[in-house]
């Protein structure tokens, strides 16, 4: 049973791969974008503020870990662990910056009061600018890292039947097992297989050749019976 914990390295790899690239995009962007001119206030390269550290690095990091441990882990509950990590730094990215607002008066950095751990800044542009910026940064980045990781967390759920042969010793794990019927060999090694072993003919014994010489003389006198018949009807 110990060993249906075990999961093959390669099965986390592309979900994990992700998880870091995304990951190191929502911690890196708020500092490089304002290069490009996408970016929260304050929009000046590597200012770092309280709520670009809760909102963003944090989950940014988060991500990276658990994208980390999925790509390095071949132990299934330490690998599970890892996804649902990188799948709750997506949610915080997700809904970090939309729940500020709840705690309104209990802190006075921002707009409406919100504490300064929670206050992302504003979007800079025009309204598909202010579009673009919401999702590449806070929405669109958390609900495509939750995807991701919970396509992880279902391929590391499932125990398929490769993983129990493996485990049972069933099949060594380079080498594939063949299940293909008879009938289903081509037509041409089906025609080259004899259809039964035949005896060789130096295996006879003596009373095969004595039948089959008795045999032959009585078919002989049939025949010179038979022409005698023909030749007293002639005359």
């Amino acid at each position: 049973m110990t060993g249906m914990l075990r999961v093959p390295r390669t099965r986390g790899v592309a979900s994990g791969l992700l998880l870091v690239l995304l990951g190191a995009w929502g911690a890196v962007i708020p500092f490089i974008g304002p290069y490009f001119h996408f970016a929260y206030t304050p929009a000046t390269a590597w200012t770092y503020t309280v709520g670009r550290l809760w909102l963003e690095i944090i989950p940014g990091v988060a991500t990276i870990i658990g994208g980390l441990i999925l790509l390095v882990s071949a132990f299934r509950p330490v690998a599970i662990v890892g996804a649902c990590l990188a799948a709750a730094a997506g949610a915080w990215f997700a809904v970090g910056a939309l729940v500020a607002p709840v705690w309104t008066g209990y802190g006075t950095v921002g707009p409406n009061a919100i504490p300064a751990a929670l206050y992302p800044g504003t979007p800079t542009g025009g309204p598909l600018h202010l579009v673009a910026e919401h999702l590449a940064f806070f929405t669109g980045l958390g609900v495509l890292i939750v995807f991701i990781a919970a396509l992880a967390l279902g391929r590391l759920a499932v125990i398929g039947a490769r993983d129990v042969e493996l485990v049972t010793g069933r099949v060594a794990p380079d080498e594939e097992p063949v299940t293909a019927p008879a009938s289903r060999l081509p037509r041409r090694r089906l025609l080259a297989r004899p259809a039964r072993d035949e005896e060789p003919a130096s295996t006879k014994t003596a009373d095969d050749t004595d039948g089959d010489s008795e045999r032959t003389n009585v078919f002989r006198r049939l025949i010179s019976a038979r022409s005698s018949g023909s030749g007293t009807d002639d005359s």
